[in-house]
């Protein structure tokens, strides 16, 4: 959310996205833009609740409106920016751009851009933008984190790892983090450690089915074979669709024994969701 609003409606409907009325924040935009239709600041952060509240397709038009009344505030331009890159919007990248240079001085401007440009494989420029984010924000978590993906996708994973450790350092209950970090420890074969970080992450996480069974295998592989069940069980309840037939393919890896369970993890599971992740935008 931005730092300051000078429009009330504004400020009343950001207030309630703060405390997680995201219907409450919706309510009060939406009824302001049958009187501003083409704000584009309205659309933005209309688009931002309706996202929060699932309505993915209906938040995506909100952006594309948003982006075609041209605005001029980087806030705005990075967040409608980076919610159309989701979609491989070609006006992504335009916007993003924008929003850099009109908010040089904004971490939030220039991570976003330099997130959008690593996932798009331009790592030179991705770490121009998320070094000059780190130099105007050293601590912010968002930041390390997003270093920490281009690192990984730059092959670097020893960098890679010292950034989501920070970025998990400074941010209580990022289990997204923590999953990430756990498959760059799995990724360098040091089970003891990725274990650790995918446990807890998947134990932040209960409705991410896929991190329960990273940890499942990841603690099999350890020989932990009461917990590794437990983490699958953990799975099995939100299982729904595709995911079931994860879990059931988790399963008769561990019950195959440890050696099986960390083959699976190490050869198959590990590296696929690794890359998946990685090119998660934020």
């Amino acid at each position: 959310m931005p730092e300051r609003v000078d429009d009330p409606i504004l400020q009343r409907a950001l207030s309630l996205g703060d405390e997680g009325d995201w219907e409450g924040m919706a309510e009060v935009l939406r009824a302001e833009l049958e009187e501003r239709e083409d704000d584009p600041a309205l659309l933005c952060w209309l688009g931002v609740a309706e996202r929060e509240l699932g309505m993915d397709g209906v938040a995506y038009e909100r952006f594309r409106r948003c982006l075609a009344a041209q605005p001029q505030d980087p806030r705005i331009l990075a967040t409608a920016g980076n919610a159309v890159a989701a979609f491989d919007d070609p006006e992504a990248e335009s916007a993003l751009r924008a929003a850099s240079v009109l908010g040089s001085e904004l971490p939030m401007t220039r991570w976003l851009y330099g997130a959008y440009l690593a996932r798009e494989g331009l790592l030179d420029d991705a770490f121009r933008e998320l070094d000059a984010a780190a130099g105007l924000a050293p601590e912010d978590p968002a930041i390390r984190l997003e270093r920490g993906v281009a690192f990984a996708l730059a092959g670097d994973l020893v960098q890679a790892g010292a950034e989501l450790e920070r970025s998990v350092e400074l941010t209580v209950g990022d289990g997204w983090g923590l999953v990430l970090l756990g498959l760059i420890r799995v990724e360098e074969l040091d089970l003891e450690e990725g274990a650790a970080s995918l446990e807890q992450g998947a134990r932040e996480r209960p409705e991410d089915v896929e991190a329960q069974v990273l940890a499942s295998l990841a603690l099999a592989a350890l020989e932990r074979e009461d917990d590794a069940y437990e983490m699958l069980e953990r799975g099995r309840i939100r299982a729904q669709g595709a995911d079931r037939a994860l879990i059931g393919e988790a399963e008769s890896q561990l019950e195959e024994g440890p050696e099986q369970a960390r083959r699976f993890l190490l050869k198959t599971l590990a590296p696929s969701v690794l890359r998946e992740r990685l090119m998660t935008r934020p």
